[in-house]
């Protein structure tokens, strides 16, 4: 298939196993920052071109930490993938997101501290804006259509990114809750401000498997449960994406293709031509 994708997910590989998508093959986009966590699965959609990535590769082999989330970004934009849809499983940290809802949130914090944060550095330093981290255009489609799905949705609210690949106590989840966030996850950052700096929008469908540990009356997070309503989960998500491809117009409206334009900093002779090389696919269009 030689279209270029209009839409790449992320998510878990029960996401692609279902009838409507046709024409599937599967590519493996070598990056200068090694490989994906897995083949990148390409079909189409009636008729509409996509690709899907298993973040936590096939069978889930990789922990939230040892996800190579700069390959993954980087990879999806070699294929000309410009809109990525995050499937995520995230605790609830507040009474009205309850488990089984869908979120799609507004703003996120960065609380983990083993990860690769930026594609850029080694001789090229670039301040990309992230005041918003999450394409305002494409989450509202998504939220839109999730709406139409049938499931609880909501629009809004913070989410924290936790390192894991634990669980939280209960002291940080309380903490997390009196700093005023409402869902908590472990792959989010630093996806999302890595797919800002390839200039690709980037948006979450984050399922609420949980109430983390920090509610008294119900059960506490594990994986038994998490899996249990990702199951469940599943078909909305299908759903979801389908309508979404079949809705997404060619171009939306944001500045997020633009997010490089004012943030490279390093003057332009000063950056050396193996960093121009392996940075070809993010600097190009400001380098000529």
């Amino acid at each position: 298939m030689n279209k270029k994708p209009i839409l790449g997910v992320i998510g878990g590989s029960g996401l692609y196993n279902f009838p409507a998508l046709e024409s599937v093959e599967t590519v493996y986009p070598d990056t200068p920052f090694g490989q994906p966590s897995a083949p990148i699965t390409l079909g189409e959609l009636h008729g509409k071109p996509v690709a899907f990535l298993a973040r936590h590769g096939i069978g889930h082999t990789l922990s939230p930490s040892e996800v190579n989330y700069r390959a993954n970004i980087y990879a999806l934009k070699m294929i000309g993938v410009d809109k990525v849809v995050s499937i995520s499983a995230c605790g609830s940290l507040r009474e009205d997101y309850a488990p089984g809802h869908i979120v799609i949130p507004d703003q996120l914090f960065d609380f983990t501290h083993s990860r690769e944060r930026s594609f850029f550095g080694s001789g090229v330093v670039v301040h990309v804006s992230a005041a918003d981290p999450f394409c305002p255009d494409l989450s509202t489609l998504l939220y839109q259509t999730v709406s139409q799905s049938g499931t609880t949705a909501h629009k809004g609210g913070g989410m924290i990114t936790i390192e894991g690949p634990r669980f939280s106590t209960k002291a940080e989840s309380n903490l997390y809750r009196a700093w005023g966030f409402s869902l908590i996850g472990m792959t989010t950052s630093p996806e999302a401000f890595l797919a800002r700096e390839a200039e690709m929008c980037y948006t979450v469908m984050a399922h609420v498997t949980d109430y983390d540990v920090w509610h008294v009356t119900e059960e506490n997070v594990s994986v038994d449960l998490v899996v249990k309503t990702l199951q469940k989960n599943t078909e909305v998500a299908q759903k979801s994406i389908l309508t979404l491809v079949d809705n997404l117009p060619e171009q939306v409206h944001c500045s997020c293709n633009r997010a490089l334009e004012n943030a490279i900093i390093t003057s332009r002779e000063a950056i050396s031509d193996s960093a121009k090389n392996r940075l070809s696919l993010l600097l190009d269009k400001y380098l000529k």
